[in-house]
């Protein structure tokens, strides 16, 4: 299932709510790179982000860049966009500016009814206010949501990969997941290659 799935990796050091990575900004971005279809990069101080990260991030990799914060104005959009990424997250409202670049997190699911279903949304499962988990779903999501959705936070493994995601945002729980991704990849190669020897 995940291999229909984009793989959206962050790159977290550091969370607001208690999270701190053994690993450094370097070593994440090197697993990002590795296993992610996008690279999340943090542009909010509170997650020891900076827009001069995008700037970094670009000259290390050719991948397409999630400038990762709550880009509560459209000149924060412009500023990462300026900065070199190739998406940006805004929480908690529609911008008016860059909407095809721009990957909408609302806070509630009566605050994504009101999203126009041609654009991009990610549900987080995690409340921004307090770091907790919300008692709304992403099956409830999806219910709602017709479009391109992507499943954030809480991601493990590839277990936790929902029905109905077309992507998954994996920051804190980056390195476990990036594992479980290798483990599932070489049971696909031990199948096929069971089945194959069993047609023989």
């Amino acid at each position: 299932m995940y291999k229909k799935t984009k793989i959206i990796a962050e790159v977290k050091t550091l969370s607001p709510f208690g999270f701190k990575s053994e690993k450094s900004w370097d070593e994440l971005f090197a697993i990002a790179n590795e296993v992610g279809d996008i690279i999340s990069i943090h542009t909010d101080s509170r997650w020891e982000g900076s827009f001069d990260l995008i700037r970094k991030a670009k000259t290390l990799t050719d991948k397409p860049i999630l400038a990762k914060g709550i880009h509560a104005t459209d000149t924060e959009i412009d500023k990462a966009v300026s900065a070199g990424a190739d998406y940006v997250l805004v929480v908690g409202r529609v911008p008016s500016i860059h909407r095809d670049l721009c990957l909408i997190e609302p806070l509630t699911l009566d605050e994504l009814k009101t999203i126009p279903d041609n654009l991009k949304v990610v549900w987080n499962s995690r409340n921004l206010s307090n770091g907790e988990i919300k008692k709304e779903t992403f099956e409830e999501a999806r219910v709602i949501f017709r479009g391109w959705l992507c499943q954030a936070s809480n991601i493990k493994t590839t277990a936790d990969i929902r029905d109905g995601a077309d992507a998954v945002l994996v920051g804190t729980h980056l390195t476990e997941f990036a594992k479980s991704l290798k483990i599932s990849v070489q049971e696909k190669k031990i199948r096929l290659k069971k089945n194959s020897d069993s047609v023989e």
